[in-house]
């Protein structure tokens, strides 16, 4: 066995995940909202607000296709990376190469090269928008492949998995701070268009820095067992879900990310139409729910140790129901606007605690249980194949959630906004089923035998 990774260098690979899901934020939190704006956005339309086939708008046709592009390359990615033989590790050298790319595609999809509406502009964001996805998934997948190859034991894949999680919201939270550094360039005296780039500018440096600082501090052959695999990727795929429990699992996690994916879309309209309040609060609510997660870490680290990790998953699926429905009738309680936010940000911190800290520890485990079995490590391709899966829910959630929003084509119409959360709901009832079909005791149990 490889040496163990030391504490410094589990904090080095953590900010890597910290400058991913900043990027990922700015993204995730902004790109429908900058391309199918409200009347009080203030932001020019520049993609054609039209449907197509009745149902799916130019918007979300688009953000399909990248959702789609993105699930693909996914176990490709995978595959290169379980066969590489690069000097730096299997791992390590596709993050170098994609690090840079990543972050100036990250501003480039809220750039448009015409003015006003156009055809072109949407052209323009569909070619961005992919090389955007393609590059993500170059960091992403070999890093989160990393996690299941430096952690050495199921306490310390969750352990890592802990210290990504703190990162993760960590990022997401910075990211959701761009509507105030955007309304100081506005202040300035820049357009809110201008103002929006020059502020995901500032915030895509940050996220660069920090995706390069596992590259330069770990040194992937002295922690990690890197034997390339040789198996091609329809071989390795088709492998892969031989898994039945990775099979089940995974299905139960493409609805979850189709429900959040849903969720966290349309929070900026909760906010904004719903609630009747200022862009703004959306980076304070996020805080708060950053924050709040944050103090569920421990606890569900330990929870998860003694209890096992499907119990808390499940019922962090019976909290987002919960969380969801109420959601849908924001505006109509008999409270403050401002209570009925931090009540929302309250019932959803905690499973997005469990969500945060847990899936990557058992898709690890589900690995590490095929390499004892088979004795080949495939890692890779276990987390690229979830991550392929994860992006299919989100591919399809563009879909369903750009033609709830254009019911009216302005993106501010109050019951397609409500939908949103009860599809949300509806999506969890059905992850919870799935995920009541895995079996974590012979994963455990496989790999306990194992270690003994």
């Amino acid at each position: 066995m490889k040496e163990k990774l030391p504490l410094s260098k589990q904090i080095s690979y953590s900010l890597g995940q910290f400058g991913w899901s900043l990027l990922s934020g700015l993204v995730g939190n902004y790109l429908v909202f900058y391309y199918i704006p409200t009347e009080k956005s203030g932001i020019q339309v520049t993609i054609p607000q039209v449907t197509m086939l009745g149902f799916l708008t130019i918007i979300g046709f688009i953000m399909m296709m990248g959702r789609f592009a993105d699930a693909v390359t996914d176990p490709w990615i995978a595959t290169l990376s379980d066969r590489s033989k690069s000097k730096r590790g299997r791992r390590i050298s596709f993050m170098q190469k994609s690090a840079i790319p990543f972050a100036v595609f990250t501003v480039l999809v809220f750039w448009n090269p015409i003015k006003g509406e156009s055809t072109l502009n949407a052209i323009f964001l569909t070619a961005t928008l992919l090389l955007y996805y393609l590059f993500m998934t170059m960091y992403v997948t070999p890093f989160l492949a990393l996690l299941s190859e430096i952690g050495h034991t199921p306490n310390e894949r969750l352990n890592l998995s802990t210290y990504i999680s703190v990162t993760w919201f960590l990022g997401f939270a910075v990211s959701s701070q761009a509507p105030m550094l955007w309304n100081v360039f506005i202040n300035m005296g820049y357009g809110k268009e201008v103002s929006m780039r020059m502020a995901f500018s500032v915030f895509a440096i940050i996220g660069l820095i920090l995706l390069l600082v596992p590259v330069f501090t770990i040194d992937e052959k002295r922690y990690c067992e890197s034997v390339p695999s040789e198996l091609k990727m329809i071989e390795s795929i088709k492998a892969t879900f031989r898994n039945r429990e990775f099979k089940v699992f995974v299905v139960s996690d493409l609805v979850y990310w189709l429900a959040l994916t849903i969720f966290q879309s349309a929070l900026l309209y909760y906010v904004t139409v719903l609630l009747d309040k200022p862009e703004e609060m959306l980076g304070f609510l996020l805080i708060v729910l950053g924050v709040g997660s944050f103090v569920f870490y421990v606890p569900v680290n330990f929870l998860a140790k003694k209890f096992g990790k499907k119990k808390l998953l499940a019922m962090a699926f019976i909290m987002f129901v919960v969380a969801y429905v109420y959601g849908s009738f924001l505006g109509k309680l008999p409270i403050p606007a401002t209570v009925q936010a931090y009540i929302l940000v309250f019932i959803t911190s905690i499973p997005m605690a469990i969500f945060g800290i847990l899936p990557n520890v058992v898709i690890a485990d589900i690995a590490e249980y095929d390499a004892i079995k088979t004795g080949i490590r495939r890692e890779g391709i276990f987390f690229g194949t979830r991550t392929f899966m994860s992006k299919i829910g989100q591919m399809l959630s563009m879909v369903i959630i750009s033609g709830l929003l254009l019911l009216k084509k302005n993106g501010s119409n109050e019951i397609g906004i409500r939908l949103t959360a009860v599809f949300a709901a509806v999506f969890c009832v059905a992850g919870l089923i799935l995920l009541l079909m895995y079996n974590e005791d012979k994963i455990l149990k496989g790999i306990t035998k194992e270690e003994v």
